[in-house]
């Protein structure tokens, strides 16, 4: 069992809880039909893809492109689902804390999710401990039988850096057929599609 620092914990859970509280494509950028038409619920085209990864201020308006992926908006997600694409969450959710009193009871922050997912649990913040890069691949990899041209929808909260985030980490590993759903759960809910409750892939630090 592999267990990060003190102060590492101590990093995850801050930044998920604050995480929880609150440009035209150039060459390499597809956006779907209805995308690139400026149907999607949540886009900010204004802002601009950052040439590295996000590595703060997750909860904010993100891009409409994603270098060498596909951008998606609902109805192109609904789709994909119905083909029996694999959709990923990577919403990161606060760890049990260490060293709590005996008898603590700890109640995580419930998610529902779109169903059939996989929630690959905090593997969208800018910079990845190891172990937590290879928990994200070897998820990707479990989900295309270790075919990166297998399509994979990548998603989180619209607004949520973290999908964005992840979604550039598959494609900087080989994945071609990257799709980044940026309205995520809540254009889902909007559309009138269902959710179900979720529980994340066990983390290989727990």
């Amino acid at each position: 069992m592999i267990r990060p620092a003190p102060q590492t914990s101590i990093a995850i859970v801050a930044t998920a809880v604050l995480f929880l509280a609150g440009g035209l494509p150039g060459d390499g950028m597809r956006l779907s039909p209805a995308y690139a038409a400026g149907t999607s619920e949540g886009a900010a085209a204004v802002v601009k893809e950052p040439d590295g990864y996000r590595m703060d201020e997750y909860r904010a308006p993100v891009p409409a492109t994603l270098q060498g992926g596909t951008v998606i908006d609902t109805a192109e997600a609904k789709r994909l689902h119905d083909e029996g694409v694999p959709f990923v969450d990577v919403l990161p959710r606060a760890p049990k804390p260490k060293g709590l009193p005996e008898g603590t009871v700890w109640r995580p922050k419930p998610r529902d999710d779109i169903p059939g997912s996989v929630w690959l649990v905090d593997t969208g913040y800018g910079e990845l401990a190891p172990v937590m890069e290879r928990y994200l691949l070897d998820g990707l990899a479990n989900l295309t039988g270790g075919d990166k041209t297998k399509p994979v929808v990548l998603y989180c909260q619209r607004d949520c850096w973290m999908s964005w985030n992840a979604a550039k980490r598959a494609i900087a590993h080989g994945y071609t057929a990257i799709h980044w759903y940026p309205d995520g759960t809540d254009g889902w809910a909007e559309a009138g599609y269902p959710l179900e409750r979720a529980e994340p892939k066990q983390r290989p630090d727990e």
